[in-house]
């Protein structure tokens, strides 16, 4: 493996890739809500609660295909 060069940086650690991770799906989830409520004045609770899985799925999707992380 060799010797660490001065500009070596460690990986992240565990909990540092966790918090990203709920972070991103936490503010897709409420971006999906808010467009959900935007579209419809007083859309049905199963309504609001696909539209944010959806924005969570979609905001990982699209975190994933910029930072080339693999989580």
């Amino acid at each position: 493996m060799g010797a660490l060069t001065d500009n070596h940086r460690c990986p992240k650690g565990p909990l540092s890739r966790v918090r990203d991770a709920i972070s991103t799906v936490g503010v897709g989830a409420l971006l999906g809500a808010i467009v959900c409520f935007a579209i419809e004045e007083r859309p049905a609770g199963a309504l609001v609660v696909a539209a944010a899985a959806l924005g969570a799925v979609l905001v990982s999707a699209l975190r994933n295909a910029i930072g080339g992380s693999a989580s």
